[in-house]
This record gives C-alpha cells, sequence and structure tokens, in this order.
C-alpha cells in the first residue's frame, strides 16, 4: 500500500504543479476533465495498478533517456576536435558487448514483470458476481444483464437528445453542460465492490467499450465475443466512450455507468424487471391509429429524433420522413424493411420490438404532412424479420 499512497502523492503534486489537472477533475466527477493532464482518477485496483505502471514505465523511460544522452553529449562535447582530440582507433570489446547486452535485458525484464502482472489479472473473468452483454450498435449500447440481481433486464443506452441539439446547434462555453456528450437516458447500473464481468460483442461494425477510471477497454467486434471485468470501490457516475472508429455517429455513443450501493441495486432490478413486464407486448394484437401513434411518438423522440429531427426533416445527409415516398409508399414493407435491417447511413433497428418499431412507423406514416392513414401492427413486422 505504500507503493499506492506514493504514487497518489506523486499525482496530486503534478496536478498542483500542473494547475489544471487536480481543479479539472471536479468539472465531472467520474468523468473526464477540462485540459486534464493526468490518467484519470482510478476507482478499482486494476485501475490503480495501470496507473502506477504508467508513471513507472514513464520514470525509468526519462531515467535511461537522461543517462544515455548525457553520456553521449558530454562525450561529444569533452571529445570534439576544436579542442584538439584525435579520433581513437581500438576494436570491440567482449565485456563492453555483454555489459550493453545484459543492461537492458534485465531492465526490460523488470519493466514487464509488474506489467504481466496486471495484464493477467485484468484478464481474470472468473467468478464474476454480475455478468452483463454489451453489444455496440451504430450508435448505441446494448445492455443485457446475464447473471446477479438484475438477470433478464435489458435496455437500449443511447446519447441524450438535447445533448445532440447542442452539438448540432454549435454552442460553446457556458451554453455547454458539465456532462456533455456524456448524458444518456439508460446508464448501465452495477453495484459497489462487486466483480461485474462484460461480454463485448457487436451488431454492425467494430466497436469498443472502455472506462478509463476503471481501467478497462475491449474491443466489441461482430460475430465474435470478447470480455473483460472491473470491480468499482466507489459509487457513482462513470463515463467512457466509444473507443472504436465506428462510422460518422461515433462521438455520439457514450457510455454511462452509475455504481450503486448492493441495496439500491436490489431495488433498481426490482424496478428494471416491473417496466420490462409492463412493456412486454402481445405480438398478435391489434392496436388503433391512436394508440399505436402515441406509442410510436414516444418511440421516435427516443431513437430516431436525433437524426432524423423532431420535425422529421432530417439534416445534411440524414434523409427526410416528412414526405418521404418511402414513408408513403403503399407496400408497407419497404419502410419495415428499412427500419429492419437498415439502409446507407441509417443504421438497423432489429434491437427495437415488434410492437415498437410497428408503432414508430405508424407515427412517421400519419405525422407531419404525412398523411397515410395507415396503420402497421406488430405482427406485420415479425412476419418481415429475418426476410
Amino acid at each position: 500500500m505504500k507503493r499506492y499512497s506514493k504514487i497518489a502523492a506523486l499525482l496530486t503534486l503534478w496536478g498542483a504543479l500542473s494547475g489544471t489537472a487536480s481543479a479539472a477533475v471536479q468539472d465531472l466527477p467520474g468523468g473526464p476533465a477540462v485540459r486534464q493532464l493526468n490518467l484519470h482518477a482510478a476507482a478499482t485496483r486494476i485501475a490503480t495498478e495501470v496507473s502506477w505502471l504508467h508513471w513507472f514505465m514513464l520514470i525509468t523511460c526519462t531515467v535511461i533517456f537522461i543517462l544515455v544522452f548525457s553520456v553521449m553529449f558530454y562525450s561529444i562535447w569533452k571529445h570534439r576536435k576544436s579542442v584538439g582530440h584525435k579520433p581513437a582507433n581500438f576494436h570491440e570489446s567482449v565485456m563492453v558487448e555483454l555489459i550493453w547486452t545484459a543492461v537492458p535485458f534485465v531492465i526490460v525484464i523488470l519493466m514487464a514483470l509488474p506489467a504481466t502482472k496486471v495484464l493477467v489479472a485484468s484478464k481474470d473473468t472468473s467468478n464474476a458476481d454480475v455478468t452483463i452483454k454489451a453489444t455496440g450498435y451504430q450508435w448505441k449500447w446494448g445492455y443485457d444483464y446475464l447473471t446477479g440481481d438484475a438477470q433478464g433486464v435489458s435496455f437500449l443506452s443511447t446519447l441524450d437528445p438535447v445533448h445532440r441539439e447542442i452539438s448540432n446547434a454549435g454552442a460553446q462555453g457556458n451554453d455547454v453542460p458539465n456532462d456533455y456528450l456524456l448524458k444518456v437516458d439508460n446508464p448501465l447500473v452495477v453495484p459497489v465492490n462487486k466483480k461485474i464481468r462484460v461480454i463485448t460483442t457487436a451488431n454492425d461494425v467494430i466497436h469498443a467499450w472502455g472506462v478509463p477510471a476503471f481501467g478497462v477497454k475491449q474491443d466489441a467486434i461482430p460475430g465474435f465475443v470478447r470480455d473483460t471485468w472491473f470491480r468499482s470501490e466507489k459509487t457513482g457516475d462513470f463515463y467512457g466512450q466509444c473507443y472504436e472508429l465506428c462510422g460518422k455517429e461515433h462521438a455520439y455513443m457514450p457510455i454511462h455507468v452509475k455504481v450503486v450501493s448492493q441495496d439500491e441495486f436490489v431495488k433498481w432490478s426490482d424496478q428494471q424487471k416491473k417496466v420490462m413486464a409492463a412493456k412486454a407486448d402481445d405480438p398478435a394484437k391489434v392496436w388503433t391509429l391512436a394508440e399505436i401513434t402515441a406509442r410510436g411518438e414516444k418511440v421516435y423522440n427516443a431513437n430516431c429524433s436525433a437524426c432524423h429531427q423532431p420535425n422529421g426533416n432530417g439534416a445534411g445527409p440524414i434523409k427526410p420522413l416528412n414526405g418521404s415516398p418511402v414513408v408513403n409508399d403503399a407496400d408497407k414493407t419497404k419502410q419495415i424493411q428499412v427500419v429492419l435491417n437498415g439502409r446507407n447511413a441509417m443504421p438497423a433497428w432489429k434491437q427495437l420490438s415488434d410492437t415498437d418499431i410497428a408503432a414508430v412507423i405508424s407515427f412517421t406514416k400519419n405525422h407531419w404532412n404525412n398523411k397515410t392513414g395507415q396503420i402497421v401492427q406488430p405482427a406485420e413486422v415479425l412476419a418481415q424479420r429475418g426476410k
């Protein structure tokens, strides 16, 4: 523990000298800091070890740099031609070659041992208390709780639409909130002091799930399963972002992990299960136009308005829904297929339920200047899946 206390003292000193790091961390606890110069404050043992390794490697390389270049510059200066030195003729020395081979070898081993220890520990995902699958979508995260008190709970985590509007407006300074481009509608909730295993995969392109405060980063690759883990020693909100360039909306794919006490986690789990049970719909149910468009408006605002805009007119390369030939086409299957499988820049939305997809399509067909009077029922969406 002495080692960690020394590192903490060093980090504090560095922040004080820089005049920005320690103060800036307070901008968003658990998130990135403005003008941050140091690694993020650690919330897990692994992150603490990574921070220690960072400084150990940096100091070791700096010392080697100073020693090697000091000898080199001293030799150049001391034995320069202008003061009368003559070039010497000498042959190789076995002893010198042994020394300059052995010393770097020992240094590399001394650097590799602690690094290997941390790497092996960071890959040990056994005996997890909670297992969660994180699926990357363009451009949001889907979470499924596979074990633990919240087993069976699943939801999508998407950037808050208000922040997207702020970005589109180009706001700066005081108009930008502290959690700018990090606030999501549904954060990932986990208990404190519990080992959380995160299984990563992706639905479309390569993404990467990571939170600096936890010392974790793991690629999410379509068709493959990877995993990582963390055990947060602190409660609070912690932030990350997709770390793999995944398309034009890459910057709008934040990660928000909310660490709570075990009791709060159990209460949250029970609440989420009730919400999911209430949302469970019979795909054979026949909806009225008023019912399904009211639900579709909520689905649209939560998932579609960020790109297509609340007025349905789109923006830039985003196609408008207001007056769209596909939306107004009498053949409802065309729009169903676009929503299910995506097209061009629009990602697939298969992760939404049949009822939600039917609702949002019905809403767009009967909103703004679109007055088709058409209703898409959940059974129609179900019939189009897999085609």
